[in-house]
């Protein structure tokens, strides 16, 4: 398990940090000391925050090759969900600044050296960008976890590898992209070609800045495109430096267009405009109706969407309950349990159902809350005061409806974004923890009888991005994994985001694939060049 593996990997600590607390010692002389003195440790940690020793300088757009000030002159501060303090002020992106950064990318695409570079050249672009990745992998996930919340060690040893690992995927791709030559009724040669289809217009979330920012670029520029990204208002640092990084492995300029910048504004000119000849969103569902009405009613541009989920993740009568345990606490918390495809409806046998809670609940209050440059901690806080609370408006709307609390429901600690890792039983399918996406460090656990009761209600909802399923029966994993609408299943398992596995939902978790060799088809166009031939020699 690609991530799981690496969340286990042993910490590396860099010198960026001036003053980082050791990892953890915890009593072993009785659950309630261990409990008490981890508890106080955390939370010593959060009111006193580490402080990354980085600079923070990139903070314009990126247009045209070069750093500069949004038109309006407008900046907006990022925030730090540890402290709730402002790390920088932004350049404000608006429509002015989207027209100008289209501009930009039309011209490269048009006029520029991009489109008369061959494939293998653009892949050596790619791979020199992967390898200035990793010569700054400190940097970035001090970036990344400052401007999230998500623990550095996640960051470090998962992401951040991750994110040279897609670019090095994609560089091999770009010299292996190729159209057909078919045979035909007649005297004709006919031959199909692959063409990047232009100007992407790129939209990525929060949750995972620096991955979604690979998962949309490495492929749209294997493909010869060029692009305009938007980054999500959280979170706009790390991906200023990786558009850095990219022009100094020599990307050409106006090739790639970064534009920080709310929805509303930014977002809505770049789904709306007329130059811009395709469009990816990673988002919630309601915004993705939003952008793909837009583009509709612009130049009916193609769109990709990866919306929400609210994934099953099913538990059989013969699994191992401990590992059930610890794979379900996984599926569901990892990220602070802001992952789209987060297994957010646990779903046990009735026979382990007891045995289960008990146990998930045990591993739930052992879950390392706190300042995510701290060494050890699981979990940091959430991205904002808006997502803090909204996740909160969900624990108390589980408690009116009847849900049986068993941990959590709290704020964690005096300052930051911090919510106390939340277990609830008994939950019912028509409640609102189970329908609805959370986003936040919340499970809702509830028993089933038979596989097809389970199946019927797993398929019940309106998304259907992932599930999870665990289980020791070959036949029950083939059963499940066919019958489940979604668009990936886990089996024993989870979040598991190898490059080359493609990854996208069925239903209202959007359409399209990200990753593998899938993914180079929404940045490419299919012609066809018909040659009429005199006397043919042979057909």
């Amino acid at each position: 398990m690609v991530i799981l593996r690496a969340a286990r990997a042993v910490t590396r600590v860099n010198s960026l940090f001036g003053s980082v607390a050791r990892p953890l010692t915890i009593s072993r002389t009785g659950e309630e000391c261990r409990m008490r003195c981890l508890l106080s440790t955390v939370a010593e940690s959060i009111h006193e925050p580490v402080k990354p020793s980085i600079s923070i300088s990139l903070t314009k757009l990126l247009i045209d090759g070069k750093f500069v000030d949004a038109a309006s002159g407008k900046r907006f501060p990022t925030i730090d969900p540890r402290t709730e303090e402002v790390i920088a002020h932004v350049a404000e992106g608006d429509e002015e600044d989207v027209n100008r950064a289209v501009k930009a990318a039309c011209k490269a695409f048009d006029k520029g050296p991009w489109p008369k570079m061959t494939a293998y050249e653009r892949s050596k672009i790619l791979i020199r960008f992967a390898d200035l990745i990793d010569e700054h992998s400190d940097e970035i996930a001090t970036l990344e976890s400052l401007d999230s919340g998500k623990p550095y060690e996640q960051s470090r040893n998962i992401e951040v590898p991750m994110v040279a690992r897609l670019f090095r995927y994609y560089a091999g791709w770009a010299d292996k992209i190729h159209g057909l030559t078919v045979p035909a009724d007649g005297a004709y040669s006919v031959q199909t070609l692959h063409e990047p289809i232009g100007v992407a217009g790129q939209i990525i979330p929060w949750n995972f800045p620096l991955l979604m920012f690979a998962w949309k670029v490495g492929p749209a520029l294997a493909c010869g495109n060029t692009i305009v990204l938007k980054t999500a208002e959280q979170t706009p640092l790390s991906a200023l430096l990786a558009g850095k990084l990219l022009h100094d492995a020599g990307l050409p300029e106006g090739v790639l267009n970064i534009v920080s910048g709310f929805g509303p504004t930014a977002g809505a000119a770049i789904a709306s405009h007329m130059d811009i000849d395709k469009l990816a969103f990673t988002g919630s569902t309601e915004v993705g109706k939003i952008v793909s009405r837009a583009a509709a009613e612009s130049n009916l541009k193609p769109v990709t969407l990866e919306l929400g989920g609210k994934s099953p993740f099913i538990i059989t009568e013969d699994s191992d309950i401990d590992q059930a345990v610890e794979l379900s606490h996984f599926a569901l918390f990892f990220n602070q349990g802001q992952c789209c495809c987060a297994g957010s409806r646990t779903y046990v046998h009735e026979s382990i159902y007891d045995e289960f809670l008990e146990k998930a609940k045990a591993r739930a209050l052992k879950r390392v809350v706190g300042d995510p440059f701290q060494n050890g901690v699981e979990q940091g806080p959430q991205i904002s005061d808006e997502q803090f609370h909204k996740i909160m408006g969900y624990i108390k709307k589980g408690q009116e409806e009847g849900a049986k609390l068993v941990t959590g429901g709290e704020r964690f600690g005096r300052k930051g974004y911090y919510i106390k890792p939340t277990i609830f039983a008994d939950v019912q399918d028509e409640m609102t923890i189970l329908k609805e996406e959370i986003f936040g460090p919340v499970q809702s656990i509830t028993k089933y009888k038979t596989i097809p009761e389970v199946i019927q209600r797993a398929n019940a909802s309106p998304y259907g991005l992932a599930a999870g399923v665990f289980t020791k029966n070959i036949d029950t994993a083939n059963t499940l994994s066919r019958a489940l609408r979604v668009g990936t299943v886990w089996v024993n398992c989870f979040d598991v985001f190898d490059a080359a596995i493609p990854f996208g939902g069925y239903k209202m978790s959007g359409h399209g694939r990200e990753k593998g060799v899938y993914s180079l088809n929404n940045y490419l166009q299919v012609k066809a060049v018909v040659t009429s031939i005199k006397d043919p020699a042979w057909l």
